[in-house]
């Protein structure tokens, strides 16, 4: 691994994380390209629920959860940093302190939090730090950004349960951030639904191949 990479690799102080600015400079398409839903979802409708997960590239980690029946919409951000308003460039030097994230709009009627938490860690490798696979830095490491009580106190059990058969499986510990979500800041329009837009385009799932015990 590169000095690059290592330095990465590291959280910077906020005194030290790029300034960023007040407000979004671009403009986001109004509608999701595949579910035909609102994009910006900052006021999600009555009886819904937001969650928020890094699991890596936003890009193959949003396609996922957009195909799951009973989410309303999706879209790519960046959460749990420093600075304001970043771009996609300036998280990617590794001095913003974000992760990449996505925001998942879904109806706790047709899909549960915990079966949107099961499959965070199914499709991703929770053990790996600020890196998935070969993608390394801050930006790529594993984050669950819990909206309400509730959904803590399932994260937090979900985690211990599939941390316990990783290690049952010497696969090593969780290192996923958990905590209340931050501010997230959407990315750019280019990013948002991704793959739907470029079918042959990048995707990172390091897994660990470990399904979610199920009782």
């Amino acid at each position: 691994m590169s000095i690059f990479s290592r330095h990465k690799s590291e959280l910077v102080a906020p005194d030290q994380a790029l300034p960023g600015r007040s407000e979004r400079t671009f403009h986001l398409a109004e509608k999701h390209l595949v579910l035909g839903t609102p994009l910006v979802t900052d006021e999600a409708p009555a009886g819904y629920e937001v969650a928020v997960f890094g699991l890596g590239c936003f890009w193959g980690a949003e396609e996922v959860f957009w195909q799951l029946p009973g989410v309303w919409s999706t879209s790519v951000g960046y959460a749990g940093g420093t600075t304001p308003n970043p771009s996609y460039d300036e998280v990617c030097t590794g001095r913003t302190n974000h992760t990449e994230a996505v925001r998942v709009v879904f109806d706790p009627s047709q899909v549960s939090y915990a079966d949107l938490v099961r499959t965070f860690f199914e499709v991703h490798d929770p053990t790996q730090g600020m890196r998935q696979g070969n993608d390394v830095g801050t930006q790529y490491r594993s984050a669950i950004y819990y909206t309400t009580p509730e959904q803590e106190q399932v994260a937090r059990e979900l985690t211990e349960v599939y941390g316990a058969e990783l290690r049952r499986r010497r696969l090593g510990d969780i290192t996923t951030e958990i905590r209340p979500v931050p501010t997230y800041y959407y990315a750019e329009d280019l990013h948002q639904q991704y793959l739907a837009k470029n079918p042959h385009g990048y995707r990172c799932h390091a897994n660990t191949g470990v399904k979610f015990p199920r009782d």
